[in-house]
C-alpha cells in the first residue's frame, strides 16, 4: 500500500491510507511496555470503573477515550498508562488523533504510525476554511474505524493546556461528530474520560519537560454507555466528564 505524504493538498489520499492502515501490534506492545517502565504512571479509578472498562475492552462495542492535554509528552505517558490499565488488551487496535506536523519527520512518523496515529489538519495551523473538507473526511474515517472494531483516543481540547492544568479548556464539536457518525454506522460508542495530572506546576504557562512527566497521575471515570443524540450535546458531556476525571487525577497525584 502506497504511503502518501501527510499534506493538506493530498488529504484524500492521506485519509484513504489511514482508513486501512494497521499497526504492527507486537511492536506497539513492546514500545508501550518500554514507555511504561520509563514513565511509571500511577493509575486510579472511579468506583467500579476498572471492572467496567475491563469488561468493555473484552466486548465488541467501540470506545472513545477523551483525555486532557497538558504536554507534547502526553502521547507517550498515555501509552504508558494504557500498558498499566485494562487498555493493554486493546493495544494495536486504538487509533489516536494527532496533529499533521507530527507526521512530517520520517522517524517521528514511524513512531506515530506505530501508536495508531490518524492525522488532523487543524484550523489554527492552516485556516478554518482550508481544512473543512479534510476535517469532514477525518471524522468519517474515525467513525468507520470505530465501526470496524477499533477504539479511538482523542485530546478534545485540541492543543496543550498552558492556561490552568486543573481546568479543562473548551472542547470542540469534533468528538461529538465522530461519535454521532459512528452511531449512524450502527456502532454507538462508549465514552471513557481519562484525567491526567503531572502534579503542581510552578507556572501554568510553562509546559512540563520530559523529566517532569514521570509518575504522572491518571484517573478513569466510569464509562458513559449512552451518549446524547446531537454532536453539540455530546461535546458538552465530554467536557463535563473530562473535568471530573481531571479533578480525580489531580486529587490522586
Amino acid at each position: 500500500m502506497h504511503t502518501p505524504e501527510v499534506l493538506l493538498d493530498d488529504s484524500d489520499a492521506v485519509y484513504d491510507y489511514y482508513l486501512r492502515h494497521r499497526q504492527n501490534r507486537w511492536k506497539a506492545l513492546a514500545s508501550y511496555a518500554v514507555l511504561a517502565r520509563r514513565f511509571r504512571p500511577r493509575i486510579s479509578y472511579a468506583e467500579g470503573a476498572k471492572a467496567q472498562v475491563a469488561a468493555l475492552v473484552r466486548g465488541k462495542r467501540p470506545i472513545i477515550y477523551a483525555i486532557n492535554h497538558l504536554s507534547t509528552s502526553d502521547p507517550y505517558t498515555v501509552a504508558a498508562a494504557a500498558w498499566r490499565s485494562p487498555l493493554r488488551a486493546k493495544i494495536g487496535r486504538v487509533r489516536v488523533l494527532a496533529k499533521d506536523e507530527l507526521f512530517v519527520d520520517p522517524e517521528q512518523r514511524r513512531k506515530v504510525d506505530m501508536m495508531g496515529g490518524i492525522p488532523v489538519f487543524r484550523g489554527k495551523d492552516h485556516g478554518i476554511r482550508a481544512v473543512n473538507a479534510a476535517g469532514q473526511r477525518m471524522m468519517d474515517v474515525c467513525a468507520q474505524r470505530l465501526a470496524d472494531g477499533d477504539h479511538l483516543a482523542v485530546f478534545p481540547e485540541g492543543t496543550c493546556n498552558l492556561v490552568d492544568h486543573t481546568t479543562v479548556q473548551p472542547v470542540g464539536s469534533g468528538i461529538g461528530h465522530i461519535a454521532f457518525r459512528a452511531a449512524k454506522l450502527d456502532a454507538p460508542p462508549v465514552l471513557v474520560a481519562i484525567g491526567l495530572s503531572y502534579g503542581p506546576r510552578p507556572a501554568d504557562a510553562i509546559e512540563p519537560g520530559v523529566d517532569e512527566v514521570v509518575s504522572s497521575s491518571f484517573y478513569f471515570r466510569q464509562p458513559v454507555l449512552e451518549l446524547p443524540p446531537r454532536p453539540g450535546d455530546i461535546a458538552r458531556l465530554v467536557k463535563d466528564e473530562l473535568q471530573a476525571a481531571v479533578d480525580g487525577a489531580v486529587a490522586a497525584y
